[in-house]
């Protein structure tokens, strides 16, 4: 499904972007539509969804990112031990030094050994072993299209995907955050993605 660009753009400028753009993201953006236009995906809230999500999880960047945070912070959100060790154990982070190692990366924040090895098999690519792949633009939107998308909800980053909050019976805005993060920012990204939506339709 071609997307007009020049409409797009034109709209989320103003209304996501604040009236600028670094060539950064327009990149970025860029990226993420080629891959959606060669899918096989046509529900526009979908790819909407998505764009919201990229621009808040890379802090408007619209380019893979590697999680804020140092050592200590990684080490004390996702390690055996830092601060929620049964959250690590339960998510695959059994090795000391996992927390830092499996900290978030990419479009939608990759974490956890468990994720890392579930999207490395997903793709056929070592992400246990080399998990700065998640960084690389090519690896990131196949992570996010398969993480958000997928029927095979074990294959999902929470169990639930979009097909769940966008059907020809439902449109839920704020619940699809339950497919990356709960309910964190949820309004926000919900307005977001609405806003993406508006440029794309």
């Amino acid at each position: 499904m071609a997307i007009d660009r020049i409409k797009f753009f034109t709209s989320v400028r103003q209304s996501v972007f604040h009236g600028h753009f670094t060539q950064l993201q327009v990149n970025g953006i860029n990226f993420i539509l080629d891959n959606w236009e060669n899918s096989s995906f046509t529900d526009l809230r979908w790819l909407a969804y998505m764009l919201g999500t990229a621009y808040h999880e890379t802090a408007a960047t619209m380019q893979p990112v590697h999680e804020y945070g140092g050592n200590a912070y990684f080490t004390r959100m996702y390690d055996i031990n830092g601060g929620r060790p049964n959250t690590a154990r339960r998510m695959g982070n059994t090795t000391p030094g996992d927390g830092i190692k499996y900290c978030g990366r990419g479009y939608v924040q990759l974490t956890w050994k468990s994720n890392y090895a579930k999207m490395g098999t997903l793709l056929n690519l070592d992400l246990v072993n080399n998990p700065d792949l998640a960084m690389d633009p090519d690896t990131a939107v196949k992570i996010m299209f398969a993480g958000m998308t997928s029927t095979k909800l074990s294959n999902t980053f929470s169990g639930v995907n979009l097909q769940r909050y966008f059907n020809d019976d439902t449109e839920d805005w704020i619940g699809a955050r339950h497919i990356i993060n709960g309910t964190d920012n949820a309004e926000l990204i919900a307005d977001t993605s609405q806003n993406f939506y508006d440029a794309l339709t």
